[in-house]
């Protein structure tokens, strides 16, 4: 028997296609809210000794959410994954009290367990062009090695998400002076093209064994499938094993790197948050390390009710 009632069930059930329909959420992100959402489900049914209709789960209290957080947090599940959990499930309620008519106090007012936020750690600039360099001497195959650095270098020269990268088709190339890009929650954004990008790629689809076709990835594996992003992830680790770079100096490393750089070169924090497709400019300012008060003069400047000087103090 289930310890999950069908009612509870088809509505995380109707949540999850709520939430895919108007957020726009992956597959991943789907998965990793079910799973959280049942198993605090289930804590919850086996917590008061019975199945737990939608009356009853409108009825959790404040110790309810007090022993799932302990039960939940161990030497397995540290603050971070349990913050993540307790999100998905006031989520899951916020939605749920809407629909159903109940007040969601006890679960919504439960705090997060604090956690040190890992910042990301962009490499030097100088860093990064020898990464660029290293990356092509990985491979012996000269297709694989022109592959390898046409990704890197759309990761460090556009910014792009490894999976943005990856997701790019035979229809893309050659390179445009701009790419229109599909992020995370299927926002679309427009990246422009750099000319060692453009060449980068071309280099590859010129030496690639593999046909181009429109609808196929543009970045194949050895054996022609689909390109999986653990073989950029390995040749950037022996790359930076032999380059002395600490193990931070991974994929993602370069999309921080590009927007670091960038920041200190003039760029506008604003048009840089743009180029990533973060939703916030606080997600922006953590991924360039920008101190508060770099953010406050583009708040000065370009908030239309900041047009007063800002007083010291």
């Amino acid at each position: 028997m289930s310890l999950i009632s069908p009612a509870a069930r088809d509505a995380l059930a109707e949540w999850l296609e709520r939430t895919k329909a108007l957020n726009g959420a992956s597959e991943n992100t789907l998965t990793a809210y079910r799973r959280d959402v049942m198993d605090f489900l289930s804590f919850i049914t086996l917590h008061k000794g019975d199945t737990q209709g939608l009356g009853a789960l409108a009825r959790i209290t404040v110790s309810d959410m007090r022993a799932w957080m302990a039960a939940t947090r161990g030497p397995d599940l540290g603050a971070r994954s349990l913050a993540r959990k307790l999100s998905a499930v006031k989520s899951f309620y916020r939605w749920l009290a809407e629909r159903e008519g109940f007040e969601p106090t006890a679960v919504l007012a439960t705090r997060s367990p604090k956690f040190q936020k890992k910042l990301p750690r962009p490499l030097a600039e100088d860093a990064a062009r020898d990464m660029l360099a290293r990356v092509e001497l990985q491979a012996s195959a000269p297709w694989v090695a022109a592959r390898d650095v046409a990704v890197v270098t759309l990761l460090y020269g556009l910014g792009l998400r490894i999976s943005e990268a990856l997701s790019l088709t035979g229809r893309d190339a050659p390179l445009a002076d701009r790419l229109i890009i599909r992020g995370k929650g299927g926002k679309e954004r427009v990246v422009p093209v750099l000319p060692a990008a453009v060449h980068a790629v071309d280099e590859y689809v010129a030496l690639c064994p593999f046909d181009k076709t429109e609808n196929a990835p543009l970045f194949r594996g050895v054996r022609g499938g689909a390109l999986n992003p653990r073989a950029i992830q390995k040749v950037m680790e022996a790359a930076r094993m032999q380059l002395g770079l600490p193990a931070t100096a991974t994929p993602h490393a370069l999309r921080h790197s590009f927007a670091t750089h960038l920041l200190n070169s003039g760029g506008d924090l604003r048009a840089i948050q743009e180029l990533l497709g973060h939703a916030s400019l606080s997600t922006t300012q953590a991924y360039t390390g920008v101190d508060t008060a770099r953010l406050l003069q583009v708040y000065d400047a370009t908030h239309p009710r900041a047009a007063t000087p800002r007083k010291a103090g």
